[in-house]
């Protein structure tokens, strides 16, 4: 989903406009302009002047309920005092407008900005809101903007998830730099790239050009292991363990697709190749391998009969 809007139900109140007063006739000069409030009132929603009449006693009772120890049942029911007055005037938050989401939904985003329908318009501090968001680790950066009277539009740019990676026993979601998104629990990050080992996180570019070189073996790789923080072992779906040099994996890759491509090496016995050299290529047969191979050598070879 690459954006929406999100609707809040406000605590409007309808009712007459508060218009502004005219100049009276005969007047001075101070007379004849408008007041501060007066101009004030010429931008305030429609209904605002019965609605701040409603707000000024509903403050009132909510300072006598403070007084009767009634003050929190008020903040669970109508949100903090001064944010009900904003909303009793036309300032709450009415909509959401939120862009720039692709794997994150709008109820995550809205909870981690803290938005809810008690919150108003006028007392929401928008940078606090923007610090909120990016503390929430698959947020890279957001930006945040009021739109009076009532609407609130947020635009968030996302972290791209990019590999698994595991460690301790615990899987975990990564971005491109190795930021920690989240813990892997949502099925729909399964198809990432898997990495294992201390720091393989902060390296997983690594791995994925590993893979891409793969070419037409790579959907038969299963995960890459970072071996001591230097080098990586890439292991297959038959439980082969390739051993890549610390430098140029990339082009040891390579080599190996070609070898695949002459020998059909993943069919074979083999549990590992090791091609740390680039100028050999080790490999370790299976204990099946290996047997067979050692039964092959004790039988004699056929001799061809004499030509007569």
């Amino acid at each position: 989903m690459a954006g929406g809007k999100h609707f809040l139900r406000g605590l409007k109140s309808g009712g007459p406009s508060f218009a502004a007063a005219g100049p009276r006739a005969g007047g001075d000069r101070r007379s004849q302009r408008l007041t501060a409030f007066e101009k004030a009132a010429r931008y305030m929603p429609r209904g605002s002047g019965t609605a701040m009449t409603i707000a000024f006693f509903t403050l009132v009772g909510v300072v006598g309920a403070s007084y009767g120890g009634q003050m929190e049942t008020f903040r669970a029911t109508y949100g903090e005092p001064y944010d009900a007055f904003a909303r009793a005037v036309g300032l709450g938050i009415d909509e959401v407008q939120i862009s720039g989401m692709v794997e994150l939904r709008e109820s995550e985003v809205l909870a981690a900005a803290g938005i809810t329908p008690l919150r108003s318009l006028a007392f929401l501090d928008a940078g606090e809101v923007r610090k909120r968001l990016e503390l929430v680790p698959m947020i890279r950066q957001a930006s945040v903007s009021k739109l009076y009277p009532d609407a609130l539009a947020i635009n968030i740019v996302e972290r791209e998830p990019r590999a698994l990676w595991q460690l301790n026993g615990e899987l975990f979601v990564i971005a491109g730099d190795g930021t920690v998104i989240d813990l892997m629990t949502d099925a729909r990050f399964a198809r990432l790239p898997f990495v294992a080992g201390d720091g393989a996180n902060t390296r997983s570019q690594e791995y994925i050009d590993v893979l891409r070189a793969a070419g037409p073996i790579a959907g038969r790789i299963r995960a890459g292991i970072l071996v001591s923080g230097r080098r990586w072992d890439v292991k297959f779906d038959n439980d082969l363990i390739v051993r890549l040099p610390e430098m140029e994996p990339v082009e040891a890759m390579q080599r190996l697709v070609e070898l695949e491509k002459r020998e059909r090496l993943l069919e074979k016995d083999l549990i590992a190749i090791d091609m740390r050299q680039p100028d050999r290529v080790a490999m370790r047969l299976s204990e099946e391998g290996a047997a067979a191979m050692a039964e092959a050598k004790k039988k004699p070879a056929k001799r061809k009969a004499p030509e007569t």
